[in-house]
């Protein structure tokens, strides 16, 4: 079955407004200050300085005990980012681009996060979903199998990826840790409670397969126990930690068998039998085009709309046109050939970018740019080899060419929103600073929020656009996905831990936070086994209000014990 999502809207124009003027006010400071080369620039400047996938950096804990906006200017020039690194140093935006007008500098920053909660949004709507949508018809997946490996590996990777590296950069794994427990619990409780409301208000609800259902949240739960052994014990071998990620591999197996069978529990030979990919063209639904209808021409109306949709487009040039030309895209209604080429060439540059500016050495050391040109020239032999195997007048046809192309759709959309999940998350932290937020909170919140957003809205866009398989889907994603982080990022972590310790063991990084976060999402999980098969294994308000509530306490508990009243 296909899964089906909704048509992103047409992207407004104050948000392009707002990307230039950040661009403008910007740009003029890409060159190192005079305080040498510690201080850096605020473009681009924390990018290459941290390497914990989420862009974690140095202690921000002096800078409210300064008074004065200058003062703090002097010394954010004098230290390394101390936000979390994205692409623009905000902290250094804030008090030295707009030392004089604090008001402008809000504004700008209000209005960059609304681009980037836009973006983020629409890459996943247009681009994420299209891919996964194609993908799952070119290799006929069911929804639960495209929810436990395609939506759960295009969510996780970004988690997987910080956590492998948090584990690598010295802090001993305690930001990786906490960061895919955290998570875990946030997907497993918020993102399936707003699933849960969402396809509750309108249709009162959808009937999820039982099966299913319950498989998933065993494994997370037998995962989950796993887990809370290894913490107990306080370290791990490197043959226990593969032992752990293999949990992994026996679930989607699982998922995928269960699958195969006939409904009396006999395997369909035929399924079995046939091969994966085919070149039947009339065997591939096409990804729907969602054009819209046009009014009568003429009239002062359709005048009127005609000239604001041409200068919506132009404002939104600058938040589509890098993405179009990066993100392999065959949709029928989308189809360009000469963006598939561009596509097809500037992709591997972008992932070598990507990679050389999240090391630690120096961007434009021999290595870097030995990457760098390694993309280009793998850029222009797969733009060669897409203009002579593309047509101009219609995309791809057949399994065999279309999955390269859905695939690399695929892998673009998770880097993209990867990038702006990242971004997005440097703005929020840098936001909280400035607000006088304790770092603590924002741990166990902005951070857990804006790792998470794109399950967030993947899964909700599948469960309302995608009808009863779409809701299927999502609820899978939303055991799946943290399933997968937990076993799969952490285990990775774990085993590439141990090994470099090999033979001696590993010793986990654990605190009381890890502690409580096992426990709340094994609440999450008894709730949830409790309450859906009670109620007919139907997905609804009740179930939605439950996990949002064991979330909010959870929320509490971490809130007070930061103000010191939870000890």
């Amino acid at each position: 079955m296909a899964l089906t999502r909704g048509r992103a809207r047409t992207a407004p124009a104050v948000p392009s407004a707002c990307f230039l003027l950040l661009l403008l006010t910007s740009s003029s400071l890409l060159a190192p200050t005079s305080q040498g080369s510690e201080g850096g620039s605020i473009l681009l400047g924390g990018a290459a300085s941290s390497s914990s996938g989420k862009g974690r950096g140095n202690s921000c804990e002096e800078l409210p005990s300064i008074s004065g906006g200058e003062a703090r200017c002097a010394y954010l020039r004098a230290h390394s980012p101390c936000s979390p690194a994205g692409y623009v140093d905000y902290l250094r935006l804030f008090y030295c681009a707009f030392a004089g007008a604090p008001a402008a500098a809000c504004a700008t920053l209000a209005l960059w996060l609304v681009v980037l909660f836009y973006l983020l949004g629409d890459t996943a709507s247009e681009y994420f979903c299209a891919s996964l949508e194609g993908l799952s018809a070119a290799l006929r997946l069911p929804p639960a199998v495209a929810g436990v490996t395609l939506l759960s590996l295009g969510n996780g990777a970004p988690d997987v990826f910080a956590s492998v590296v948090s584990f690598a950069s010295g802090d001993g794994g305690g930001v990786g840790l906490s960061s895919a427990l955290g998570g875990a619990l946030f997907v497993s409780t918020v993102v399936a409670g707003v699933v849960a409301l969402a396809v509750g208000g309108a249709r009162g609800g959808v009937v999820v397969e039982w099966r299913g259902f319950v498989r998933d949240l065993c494994f997370l739960l037998l995962a989950l126990c796993y887990l809370l052994a290894v913490l107990v014990n306080g370290e791990i071998t490197v043959w226990v930690a593969v032992s752990f990620v293999s949990l992994y591999v026996g679930y989607v197996v699982l998922v995928w068998t269960s699958h195969c069978c006939a409904e009396k529990g006999k395997p369909d030979a035929a399924s079995l039998s046939a091969p994966l990919l085919l070149d039947e063209d009339d065997d591939v639904p096409s990804l729907p085009s969602h054009s819209k209808t046009t009014e009568a021409p003429g009239t002062a109306a359709s005048r009127v709309r005609a000239m604001l949709h041409c200068l919506a487009g132009a404002l939104c040039m600058p938040l589509y046109l890098p993405r179009r030309l990066t993100i392999p895209d065959i949709a029928g209604h989308r189809w360009s050939r000469p963006y598939a080429v561009a596509s097809a060439a500037l992709a591997p540059v972008l992932l070598a970018f990507t990679w050389t500016s999240s090391q630690r050495h120096n961007p434009m050391s021999s290595h870097s740019v030995a990457v760098l040109v390694g993309g280009a020239l793998l850029g222009l032999l797969l733009a060669a080899l897409a203009a002579s195997t593309t047509d101009a007048n219609c995309p791809p046809r057949g399994r065999r060419r279309r999955v390269p192309w859905l695939a690399a759709g695929f892998v673009m959309s998770v880097l993209w929103a990867y990038t702006l999940a990242r971004e997005l998350v440097a703005l929020l932290v840098a936001i909280g600073y400035v607000v006088g937020m304790k770092p603590s909170v924002l741990g166990v919140t902005v951070l857990a929020w804006g790792d998470s957003l794109g399950d967030l809205v993947s899964n909700v866009a599948m469960a309302v656009h995608g009808g009863a398989g779409g809701a299927q889907t999502a609820v899978s994603g939303c055991y799946a996905g943290p399933l997968f982080n937990t076993v799969v990022g952490l285990g990775l972590s774990l085993a590439l831990a141990a090994g470099a310790q090999h033979p001696a063991p590993f010793v986990v990084p654990a605190d009381a936070a890890a502690y409580e976060a096992v426990g709340f999402l094994g609440a999450a999980l008894a709730w949830a086994l409790f309450v859906v098969p009670v109620r007919g294994m139907r997905i609804d308000r009740v179930y939605g209000v439950g996990l949002i509530a064991i979330y909010l306490c959870f929320f509490a508990v971490r809130v007070f014990e930061t103000l010191g009243l939870w000890s």
